[in-house]
């Protein structure tokens, strides 16, 4: 494999996701060596079954301090990557350190925990669709567009992130600043640098509004088993734990709930198989997690020891793995020549997008009850929704990590 190294570059702004992906793919190999952002040498994935297999194989480590040599050089400590890596949360660790963790967190997402968040899901999502429906109306139907991500597919995912942690409102929109720029792989050295600066008081400043006022969020759970627990939970454990799952509990959600209305939009067939009953919300939101995964590119995993793939490719040891979820979730060896197509009806339905093996995704559940409610609500209000712009000048955010759109411009009315 040593003709493939570091031949193809990954876009930093992510603005061809999965053409990139289909020209890698077109290498021929199971997985190639490919740069990311920032000069980092990483192998790119581009089938289902390796890299199903890769996401729970114990010689795959998350952790950059215990198994990545560039980390452990002090390399890249200038670039997007320290947001993602200099974190002690479980999205970075291995072994045991990642089942402690967890387990402290798995609570918070019970099935149970879950259902209980229903009617709060519920209440954000009519009262969005409220103000919706009345900037609607005073426009008019040949009136100002109106901007769906930030009206209705951003705030109900953080709101509703926001009260189960108990955010504050005056934090808020401080939170939402930090995980869009967590997402932009195009940040400078210095942005960077400021960024994770900014995360750090953010979270500071949350856990300490918690000790001072403990409430039954589960922002003041954490606090508890740092505070009455101190040897299951280090201060920086809590901070980046409490960065970890506001972020992934919202950050996803926000694409998967605009990622879903685009495909439906620009496939009025297949909304039309929801109205006639033909299919469900759920078939939606599985296929939209197939199709468009909001998450296209994770960083990074790192061989613990020498990895042979089944075609022959060899991972050394110490070398970095991209989960290349959106290149995996369109493999034709997987779903068949029409990988690439948005079919609802598509059986099956396996995808990678909440991740596989000891870091599959512990909000999942919430995620699919969040979109279900937002799309079920959204196209019984509106139900002659379309979209403002043509379809192909739909910016993608800036960032090869994230799959969604920067900005959606519906008209609600028609």
């Amino acid at each position: 494999m040593e003709a493939q190294r570091h031949t193809v570059r990954i876009d930093p702004s992510g603005r061809d996701i999965h053409g990139e992906a289909e020209r890698i793919r077109e290498l021929g190999a199971s997985a190639t060596l490919v740069e990311l952002p920032a000069g980092v040498h990483a192998w790119y994935v581009s089938e289902f079954d390796a890299l199903k297999e890769l996401l729970r194989d114990p010689r795959v480590s998350k952790d950059p301090r215990q198994h990545w040599p560039p980390w452990q050089r002090g390399e890249f400590r200038d670039s997007w990557l320290l947001t993602w890596l200099d974190r002690e949360n479980m999205l970075v660790s291995y072994g045991d350190d990642h089942k402690r963790l967890r387990k402290l967190v798995a609570p918070a997402f019970t099935a149970r925990r879950t259902a209980a968040m229903l009617p709060e899901v519920e209440r954000i999502t009519g009262e969005l669709l409220d103000a919706m429906e009345r900037q609607a109306r005073q426009s008019g139907p040949g009136g100002e567009p109106l901007e769906l991500r930030s009206a209705f597919a951003h705030p109900l995912p953080m709101n509703v992130i926001c009260e189960l942690f108990g955010v504050p409102a005056e934090q808020r929109p401080e939170m939402r600043r930090l995980m869009d720029l967590i997402m932009d792989t195009t940040l400078t050295a210095e942005q960077a640098a400021q960024t994770a600066v900014d995360m750090h008081a953010a979270f500071t400043a949350l856990a300490e509004a918690k000790r001072a006022e403990p409430g039954e969020d589960l922002t003041s759970v954490l606090v508890s088993a740092r505070d009455e627990e101190g040897d299951r939970l280090s201060e920086k454990e809590l901070l980046d734990t409490l960065l970890l799952m506001i972020g992934a509990g919202h950050e996803t959600t926000v694409n998967l709930i605009g990622n879903a209305v685009q495909a439906l939009l620009t496939h009025p067939g297949q909304l039309e198989l929801v109205r006639e009953g033909k299919a469900s919300w759920d078939d939606v939101i599985e296929e939209t997690l197939r199709w468009a995964p909001s998450i296209a590119n994770l960083p990074l995993r790192f061989a613990v020891e020498q990895i042979e793939l089944a075609d022959g490719t060899t991972i050394r040891q110490g070398d970095a793995i991209v989960s290349t979820i959106a290149s995996a979730n369109r493999d034709p060896a997987k779903y068949g020549a029409g990988a690439a197509e948005f079919d609802i009806l598509r059986p099956g339905g396996e995808h990678l997008s909440f991740g596989h093996g000891v870091h599959f995704c512990l909000g999942a559940p919430l995620a699919r009850m969040e979109a279900r409610i937002a799309l079920s609500g959204l196209f019984d209000r509106f139900p002659k929704l379309s979209l403002a712009v043509p379809a192909e000048e739909l910016a993608q955010v800036p960032s090869a990590i994230a799959f969604g759109y920067a900005k959606l411009p519906v008209r609600p009315l028609g």
